[in-house]
């Protein structure tokens, strides 16, 4: 498996940062690839991709009506759950809202220095 995940940093337009190619280990684990796309939906607004309309936080939704986006935060964590050995989403600050991202990889899985941020 193959996924692309953003470095933070400045690139040379003076935004964005340099992109890398996130693959399944040498030892045949996709934690790491699971890892960045998970962290690529929190950071996606729902409906804002164009093939996967259901992937994403409401984040415009949030701040106009005041709640937060736990429910939608939930149904991430569900759905990425089945990819590591143990994954646990939970809501650290409130304003704004951000949450603390635990994934447990399998053992021997080669966890990756940079994950998308």
């Amino acid at each position: 498996m193959r996924v692309y995940g953003r470095i933070n940093g400045t690139g040379p337009n003076g935004i964005g940062g340099q992109w890398v190619v996130v693959e399944t280990d040498s030892a045949g684990y996709n934690d790491s690839v699971y890892a960045t796309a998970l962290c690529q939906i929190l950071k996606l607004n729902l409906g804002e991709s164009p093939m996967f309309g259901l992937s994403g936080v409401p984040a415009i939704q949030s701040v106009i009506t005041q709640c937060f986006p736990d429910f939608y935060v939930a149904l991430i964590q569900q759905q990425y759950a089945q990819f590591f050995s143990s994954l646990t989403i939970t809501r650290t600050g409130t304003t704004p809202p951000t949450y603390q991202v635990n994934p447990k990889f399998h053992p021997g899985a080669v966890a990756p220095s940079v994950v998308a941020q």
